[in-house]
């Protein structure tokens, strides 16, 4: 099973963005992206000018980190969205953001979307009343996350409840906090997809 091994405080540097990939750290003053906001390497502070493909490839890099997913399943994303009837762009974004370790995260069970797909592969969640350890599962309209009962006590999962009082549940969602689930209400718009990324350049670097 593949796997990011790398320090993923130097994605936030690499896109000169913070993505947010470690939880609480990234709202302390030892987040790396606040102390060196500069990509990493030798020539990370020189000032360098950016060709339309370097762009449009790193709003694709971005996109793919900020879920934690690699090229492959990307491309399998975007092929999806290109068939679908909806603009493209935003039909990438709203498949991305319907994965079930991204909805364990937006809910507050996980402190980072790197922790919520831990927690899904390891039986955590129960996905309709049936355990799912899918990350990529894409859930739709009525569909019922909940902790199972024997994980609601795990430290992970109370520290990350914490944390979550920091970020807002979108409204597309709908918390039940007694019951430890959150039911999906709707698809999200593109408006409530928080992502800074302009997806119409992701659509022109997969149609060179």
């Amino acid at each position: 099973m593949s796997r990011i091994c790398n320090s993923v405080c130097k994605f936030c540097r690499r896109e000169n963005q913070k993505l947010f990939l470690k939880g609480d750290r990234c709202y302390t003053d030892k987040c790396s992206f606040e102390r060196r906001p500069y990509p990493p390497g030798q020539h990370g502070q020189s000032r360098l000018k950016f060709s339309e493909f370097a762009l449009q490839l790193r709003e694709k890099q971005k996109t793919k980190r900020y879920y934690g997913i690699f090229e492959k399943q990307f491309r399998r994303y975007f092929a999806e969205a290109d068939r679908s009837k909806g603009v493209t762009g935003t039909s990438l974004l709203q498949s991305l953001e319907s994965r079930m370790d991204n909805i364990v995260y937006l809910s507050g069970f996980a402190s980072s979307r790197r922790e919520a797909k831990h927690l899904v592969r390891h039986n955590h969640f129960d996905l309709n009343g049936k355990t799912c350890n899918l990350p990529g599962q894409i859930l739709k309209a009525g569909d019922v996350v909940q902790v199972k009962e024997v994980s609601r006590q795990m430290n992970k999962v109370m520290a990350a409840q914490e944390s979550a009082k920091k970020r807002e549940i979108p409204k597309w969602m709908e918390a039940d906090s007694s019951s430890f689930s959150v039911t999906i209400k709707e698809k999200p718009s593109r408006d409530e997809i928080t992502l800074p990324v302009e997806e119409n350049m992701i659509v022109e670097y997969y149609s060179r």
